[in-house]
């Protein structure tokens, strides 16, 4: 399955039989088959008719809306998965501290260890730089020891958060400085890397959340993230252990100069990616996008697995009474 990203202003999108019709100035200028899509990215003044969205629920592709300067996502949602009693055992399980706690304990020992698979790629091929990222790699390797150690999940937050400070201190030093990156910072983003790192974080996001839903899962009832009003909390558990992944993917994209800082530009909204930029990285993205989606897939195929036995065990127990 592949995805279409629509970065056009002033273009209409209709269906006709199973193709979607781009429109523009009245006039037809291109088809796209609706079979092999799965999701639909769009940005810009772009219009679609009723009819096309029918069309996209009836055949479950997903539309991620990028809206606005800062790329906000609005998802529109294909049919949902039939199973309601999977989000039931869910909830069930979202009250379970033990199992959260569990659960957590894995999330940040995945995470942490990508972070410490890509510190070390980097100071096999970067001697000029090999003692901060040895450094990181050593105080990484102390934290993920720390892991089994925390009795909360709280101190579990504050363990990944000093783990991320060291891993973006190291980053910083193998970047170009031309790139004004010295940590990691968002709302807004205060230079290209960053401003990378959240449209990456913010398409998987969306990924993972239409996952979930497609899963029968509710993204909104997380186990490590914490319930917060508007937020996909199992969603932002998901993608926690694929981040050092996007990254890796974002880094990529700087080193083989996909993007340069002249791509960018800096105004009160924060760091931009122009549009000639926002092209090539999204061709780029999607070149990577069918490998984050599997680690999406068997994340989320992992967690339904986890819940599944819970309405079969609450079903026997109620039989017993």
């Amino acid at each position: 399955m592949s995805s279409l990203y629509v970065d056009r202003k002033d273009v209409e999108l209709k269906a006709d039989g199973e193709a979607l019709v781009f429109y523009e100035g009245g006039q037809r200028i291109g088809t796209v088959p609706l079979h092999p899509l799965s999701r639909i990215f769009l940005r810009g003044d772009i219009k679609l008719t009723s009819s096309l969205l029918g069309k996209l629920g009836e055949h479950g592709i997903g539309v991620i809306v990028l809206s606005g300067r800062k790329a906000q996502p609005s998802l529109l949602l294909g049919r949902p998965h039939n199973d309601a009693a999977r989000r039931i055992a869910q909830y069930r399980l979202s009250l379970d501290t033990d199992y959260c706690l569990k659960f957590s304990r894995a999330i940040v020992a995945a995470k942490l260890g990508g972070q410490l698979e890509l510190i070390r790629e980097r100071r096999d091929v970067s001697p000029m730089h090999r003692y901060p990222l040895i450094h990181c790699e050593r105080q990484i390797e102390g934290m993920m020891q720390q892991i089994d150690l925390q009795g909360s999940i709280s101190s579990l937050r504050g363990l990944e958060g000093a783990a991320a400070a060291s891993y973006f201190t190291a980053l910083a030093e193998i970047l170009p400085e031309s790139l004004n990156f010295h940590d990691r910072n968002r709302r807004p983003p205060r230079d290209p890397v960053n401003a990378v790192l959240s449209l990456t974080y913010t398409l998987l996001h969306s990924e993972a959340t239409l996952a979930l839903y497609g899963a029968g899962l509710d993204p909104f009832i997380g186990f490590y993230h914490a319930l917060d009003f508007g937020r996909e909390s199992l969603a932002c558990d998901v993608m926690e252990a694929l981040r050092p992944q996007a990254d890796r993917f974002v880094l990529a994209l700087f080193r083989l100069e996909t993007l340069k800082s002249a791509d960018f530009s800096t105004t009160n909204a924060g760091c931009l990616l122009g549009k000639a930029g926002r092209s090539r990285y999204y061709a780029a993205y999607e070149t990577h996008a069918e490998h984050f989606r599997r680690e999406l897939e068997h994340a989320v195929q992992d967690i339904a697995a986890a819940i599944g036995a819970m309405p079969a065990t609450a079903t026997r127990e109620a039989h017993h009474e």
